[in-house]
């Protein structure tokens, strides 16, 4: 039996913004017909050439650094990225336990974080947001 892990593999857009779960390799998201083909051609002839074609979102974007080109592209396109953070959270008895609470980051502060900064928040990348008006302008 084998299973298949799709948490995190999903395209979604609205009038101004679309969606793109961490969890698809670059090579997934040529070949998905469901995601903008914009976004699709940018990955393709700009983004593939300079990483791994099995690279997922996730990597690609956790190991960013602001010296690359991927990075101007994915600023650019005023991406912003959903992460989940781990924090010490206080119970009614003065408790404290460790939950994980996600928000939205700019691909700015994503790379100005170091790799070990990263690793002691427990960061963990869900969702790549672009701005479907900028696509247009790469």
């Amino acid at each position: 039996m084998s299973t298949t892990y799709e948490d995190y593999k999903y395209y979604l857009q609205e009038t101004s913004s679309f969606y793109v779960g961490s969890k698809y390799t670059l090579q997934e998201i040529t070949e998905n017909e469901e995601i903008n083909f914009k976004f699709r051609k940018v990955i393709a002839e700009s983004v593939i050439p300079k990483a791994d074609p099995e690279d997922t979102l996730e990597t690609l974007l956790y190991y960013l650094t602001p010296d690359s080109f991927v990075y101007q592209i994915m600023k650019q396109m005023k991406a912003g990225v959903r992460v989940s953070v781990l924090r010490k959270k206080k119970n009614l008895f003065g408790k404290e336990t460790e939950v994980y609470e996600s928000k939205y980051i700019t691909i700015e502060e994503l790379v100005s974080m170091s790799k070990e900064e990263k690793e002691a928040k427990g960061l963990f990348i869900q969702e790549l947001k672009g701005s479907k008006l900028a696509l247009l302008t790469i």
